[in-house]
């Protein structure tokens, strides 16, 4: 899972992400299976995207007292995801129940899924985080603050923005995974992310993964504008 783009599959059935998913016919992709599309089409849509040869991210964001969340992570271990996620709110129990469900649910001798927590969404301002969550601290202490207790609870890195990921790179090290929703190219539309930022950016703040949704899923030409994405990661210019 070198590749830093992971394609977030904000469709609603399977018809949509298999045709989606044809237009690559030469590429092994990492892509983002979230709540929208897994609770319309359960584990099947998992296998299936799994028999192509992509590598996936089930982005359910886990977050419920520690006995379910370690049941439930159990579970999702034998769909042979490569990537999980809870949410850091959750507490250091929750987190340490997580690991070990994968742990119980993984087969001898197959890696167990990675495991990232999300910090703050990247749609919650600092505003919104002081007056609905009463969180004082700042939006980026917010963040260091579970992005630490995450890597103590033994996870392997955290959602957060690209605002976020030079901070806690450079507190937790390079090996902590930092996995950026909100990546735009310029004259791409913000949408309902408050935190954006541009390949380039992520790429500079040492992000290990950028997730891209609508800028490609909903191009006109989705092979191009992934490329795009990938040629502006690495500094490539038209």
């Amino acid at each position: 899972m070198n590749h830093p783009v992971i394609i977030a599959l904000d469709f609603a059935s399977k018809d949509e992400v298999t045709h989606f998913l044809q237009r690559f016919p030469n590429e092994k992709l990492f892509v983002k299976v979230g709540m929208e599309l897994y609770y319309q089409e359960g584990p099947s849509i998992i296998h299936e995207i799994k028999e192509m040869g992509h590598h996936i991210f089930l982005d359910l964001k886990l977050h419920d007292i520690p006995n379910t969340v370690k049941s439930a992570m159990k579970g999702l271990a034998k769909l042979g995801c490569d990537l999980v996620n809870v949410h850091a709110a959750g507490g250091r129990e929750m987190m340490e129940a997580a690991l070990e469900g994968l742990d119980a649910g993984t087969a001898m001798g197959v890696k167990r899924p990675l495991c990232i927590a999300v910090t703050q969404l990247t749609s919650t301002s600092e505003e919104q985080m002081k007056t609905e969550q009463l969180i004082s601290v700042s939006l980026q202490e917010s963040v260091l603050h579970y992005a630490t207790l995450t890597k103590k609870s033994g996870l392997d890195g955290v959602v957060c923005s690209s605002h976020e990921a030079a901070m806690i790179r450079e507190s937790l090290g390079a090996e902590f995974l930092t996995v950026t929703p909100g990546i735009r190219l310029l004259d791409d539309a913000v949408g309902d992310q408050k935190r954006v930022a541009t390949p380039d950016f992520a790429r500079k703040a040492g992000v290990s993964y950028m997730v891209v949704g609508r800028s490609i899923t909903r191009s006109t030409d989705p092979v191009e504008s992934y490329l795009k994405f990938i040629q502006a990661w690495e500094g490539v210019s038209n």
